[in-house]
């Protein structure tokens, strides 16, 4: 039995309340709260154990170096892939995409070839590839998703020309809640030749992944998403592409030895780990996951489905709503739009009055925004701990909104 209510009481910021109603938190898609055991283990980590890692020999750094350390293989585990040495430890995706774009792709890429995109990916995995079309004249080519946020994984296999030379796909949208076959996609690629970057942020958090099955060449995932600390996460890189890599920064711990005349490089993945790492941020992040993968990934997915149903229907059944993304198997992330004047911004607001967190905007997906004809959604999105009752008080609380605003 998936009990709720006990995960919830792991979770101190759910009892509180805001602007005098209880919390409801449906802001999961940009941020996740964080479970007691990795407030507690960051404070732990801050308060008896910090030291800087990797560089010293005394009790301290070392108790800091195993426990970062650790967190590659609980990645790996987390992740279905059966050698650690392809997590590479970072801030999150958008540090994981930058590296791919400057380390991998930039050395590699020249005017004309081409970068197969969806409309729906997130700007992290759009920004570091319009650096590249700036600044070497590569083409970016994108494919559209149906009426109801489908992507067909044949189009995008179908994109794949003689000149491309990466697909870089979303695994989730995190606007539309679209889950994408990107296995189809990979092993299409792969038999082209063509390396595939899979951007995980939403996906991992809502399903069991097993990269070692799916064959992508990049997996990016982020800590804050996955009910761990800002500024933690990391990139899976197959182990020929990691041979592939430049560095993308330099510094310290990614460096064997150092000259006036000459550097020698560490190995992979500390080749791609300069500087003093976010610490604690990382042993944070290893701690959600395991939180994670205690209650286990396929009973997550299985609650959030049913919340995505409930929550699909009750949402349907509002016919002055308009919802973006309906297809079928979607993930429990809804961006919806109300008919009349009323912005995203003003529904966000009302909602706010009564306990209800939403994200309200353009979601940081401006090409998925232009396709729809949309300049903002307001987005409900939820996770592990949300109930059917939080969806209901959703529901009265854009009735108001609407009456209101009608």
């Amino acid at each position: 039995m998936y009990d709720v209510e006990r995960i919830r009481a792991d979770f101190p910021i759910l009892a509180r309340e805001v602007n005098g109603q209880p919390l409801v938190y449906l802001d999961n898609g940009a941020s996740a709260q964080k479970p007691r055991a990795v407030i507690e283990a960051v404070t732990l980590a801050y308060s008896h154990e910090y030291s800087n890692v990797h560089r010293g020999l005394h009790y301290l750094s070392n108790v800091a170096t195993e426990k970062y350390e650790a967190v590659r293989g609980i990645i790996a585990r987390f992740l279905g892939v059966a050698d650690e040495r392809q997590i590479v430890l970072n801030s999150g995706t958008t540090e994981g995409i930058n590296m791919v774009s400057y380390g991998w792709a930039m050395p590699r890429m020249e005017a004309g070839d081409e970068i197969v995109l969806s409309v729906m990916e997130h700007h992290a995995n759009i920004v570091p590839w319009h650096f590249l079309r700036e600044r070497q004249g590569v083409v970016l080519k994108w494919v559209d998703v149906d009426a109801t946020g489908w992507l067909d994984p044949q189009k995008v296999i179908d994109a794949i020309g003689p000149k491309t030379k990466l697909v870089a796909i979303t695994h989730l949208s995190n606007v539309l809640g679209t889950v994408v076959d990107v296995k189809s996609i990979c092993d299409a690629a792969r038999q082209r030749g063509v390396p595939v970057l899979v951007d995980g942020s939403q996906a991992a958090v809502h399903m069991p992944v097993n990269l070692d099955e799916m064959g992508c060449d990049f997996y990016t995932i982020t800590g804050h998403k996955l009910y761990g600390p800002s500024g933690s996460g990391a990139i899976f890189v197959r182990k020929e592409r990691l041979a592939e890599m430049r560095p993308f920064m330099g510094g310290g711990d990614m460096i064997r030895e150092v000259t006036k005349d000459a550097v020698t490089y560490n190995d992979p993945p500390m080749k791609f780990e300069a500087g003093t790492p976010g610490i604690v941020q990382t042993i944070g992040l290893g701690v959600a996951l395991d939180y994670m993968m205690g209650i286990g990934m396929e009973a997550i997915s299985a609650h959030e489905a049913d919340l995505a149903r409930y929550a699909g229907e009750q949402l349907s059944g509002l016919n002055w709503l308009g919802l973006q993304g309906t297809t079928e198997g979607k993930a429990a992330i809804f961006s919806f739009t109300m008919e009349g004047a009323a912005h995203a911004h003003d529904i966000s607001t009302i909602l706010d009055k009564k306990g209800v967190a939403v994200r309200a905007g353009h979601h940081c997906a401006g090409p998925l925004m232009e396709h729809l004809g949309l300049s903002a959604t307001c987005r409900a999105s939820f996770a592990m701990y949300n109930t059917r009752a939080e969806v209901d008080t959703l529901i009265e609380a854009l009735d108001l909104a609407h009456d209101l605003f009608a």
